[in-house]
């Protein structure tokens, strides 16, 4: 029988779990302070975990799990994103969002009354060949992903540059608009008003 320590211990995880969060498609430039940013405007960010990926490049969306003070912040967050666009970091990529389970926990501890055994497949055995199927499956998966995210990656990256550009352009536009209507007596829109002796009024 469990401990009475090891079954408080699990539904001391199982209440973080709940208010949890997991969220993923984060730009990979996202930092920790900028998930917490936009998020607490939903309520208290307690505390926020990148999910390391170890098969993959590092310039694809990152994922991470965002503790909320209760699990009606926890909602909010989900119901928000689910029902809206989400953007974090200004990146032209919406972000996803939905409850946390179990095993997206490295921490998580062992479920009482429960043991996992693992053993080698003997050759002859009809699941072997069953488990070679499935391994080429997953590597040949996460190869075409990998693709398909550099290829995304590679728009957004492009999309990025144009909005940066259409910023800059539009900054030197109101820039130039804001100098050319200035108040001041020595400026082309007052010596034009007096060279059509013309009345002009600007805030």
């Amino acid at each position: 029988m469990a401990s009475l320590s090891a079954q408080a211990d699990y539904a001391a995880f199982e209440e973080r779990r709940k208010r949890t969060v997991y969220i993923d498609n984060l730009s990979p430039q996202v930092t920790e302070p900028v998930v917490r940013t936009a998020l607490n405007q939903f309520g208290n960010v307690k505390s926020v975990q990148f999910i390391p990926n170890f098969i993959e490049p590092r310039n694809i969306p990152q994922c991470a799990l965002v503790e909320m003070e209760n699990t009606r912040q926890a909602e909010a967050v989900l119901s928000e994103i689910s029902q809206f666009p989400f953007m974090i970091s200004g990146m032209p990529r919406p972000v996803r969002a939905r409850p946390a389970e179990v095993g997206m926990f490295g921490d998580k501890p062992s479920m009482p009354g429960r043991t996992i055994r693992c053993r080698w497949l003997d050759e002859n055995n009809p699941n072997f060949k069953v488990a070679q199927k499935t391994k080429a499956l997953i590597w040949k998966n996460a190869a075409e992903s990998a693709f398909l995210q550099k290829q995304v990656l590679q728009e957004e990256e492009k999309l990025a540059r144009q909005q940066d550009e259409t910023l800059k352009s539009n900054y030197k536009k109101f820039d130039l608009i804001d100098g050319i209507t200035t108040t001041d007596k020595t400026g082309p829109a007052d010596k034009l008003a007096k060279h059509y002796n013309l009345k002009i009024a600007l805030d």
